[in-house]
């Protein structure tokens, strides 16, 4: 007979509440990711406001990845308490529709909810906000595969039940790059050639140990800041572009292996840029992910247009 541990039989809404509760992602417990309050398929989670999170170290605001891997997370957790814990889940797609900047200083919560699943396919939709859902920081839709593979993270030994999240700290930067951007430091991206960013594998983003495989939501938040970087630089902006919404589509499991990225842009306004990003490990012919989005142009750094 199977223990709850490792669930090949369906499991009581209890025992799986438990179980994806304590089996979170590697960069989930790191990140110190919190399931505050679930139901059948709907997930409430928190995360603590950490410099490290910072994006922007002028705003103290907290970097658009950090929203996106939090949205991810808690989507995969709605979508999980929405099924009976025998079946691998994996993200399809995830829209993320950026709202406002997160104030500093406040911790950010999500609430999450798996409002459909057929045979194959699992539809969520996610808010991320501070002080109230009314008023929300960012919005997400996302499509998780289900059964996609047979590495069920359900089935794996609890490593960190419950556990204190380590301390963060980002690496000095000695380019220069990311001076001002403590999460993309903490990442490790930095300048790899002719135009194109690289992130370096570490356990610390992984998603699914079990493959292993690197967490979707730091693919997103990679694709992001390439895209971020790449416009900055194409255009000659005196400030960094403010994302307004970024749709990650997931091709194939990003491996233990380095990842590299490159964005252009595919039409410029005097206001909005929408642009195209992909990222690949080994093969640029075969990339990992790809996103499309639109940033708002500043005038000057300390300008934030509705």
């Amino acid at each position: 007979m199977s223990s709850p541990s490792t669930p090949s039989t369906p499991l009581p809404f209890d025992q799986l509440l438990h179980a994806v509760g304590s089996r979170r992602s590697s960069y989930g417990y790191i990140s110190g990711l919190a399931l505050d309050r679930a139901a059948p398929g709907e997930v409430w989670t928190s995360l603590k406001y950490r410099p490290v999170f910072v994006g922007d170290t002028e705003t103290g605001v907290i970097h658009g990845g950090v929203v996106t891997a939090m949205l991810d997370e808690t989507c995969g957790m709605a979508v999980q308490l929405a099924l009976d814990g025998t079946r691998s889940i994996a993200t399809l797609d995830l829209r993320i529709d950026y709202q406002k900047p997160a104030t500093p200083g406040l911790d950010i919560r999500a609430h999450s909810v798996c409002y459909r699943v057929t045979r194959s396919i699992a539809f969520v939709r996610a808010t991320a906000y501070q002080e109230t859902e009314d008023e929300p920081v960012a919005t997400a839709t996302a499509c998780f595969m289900v059964g996609a593979n047979r590495t069920n993270m359900l089935t794996r030994p609890t490593e960190h039940e419950f556990g204190t999240p380590p301390k963060l700290e980002a690496p000095a930067d000695t380019t220069g790059l990311f001076g001002n951007s403590p999460f993309a430091r903490w990442l490790g991206i930095r300048d790899h050639d002719d135009g194109t960013l690289v992130m370096p594998f570490s356990p610390q983003i992984i998603g699914n140990p079990i493959l292993p495989a690197i967490h979707g939501g730091m693919t997103g938040a990679f694709l992001e800041t390439t895209a971020i970087v790449g416009v900055t630089r194409e255009l000659g902006a005196s400030a960094t572009p403010k994302p307004i919404g970024l749709t990650v589509n997931y091709l194939r499991s990003g491996r233990a292996l380095d990842s590299y990225a490159s964005v252009s842009i595919v039409k410029q306004g005097m206001r909005i840029v929408a642009f195209e990003a992909q990222a690949w490990q080994d093969d640029r012919a075969k990339p990992i992910a790809t996103a499309f989005g639109h940033f708002m142009l500043r005038r000057t750094a300390d300008t934030d247009e509705e």
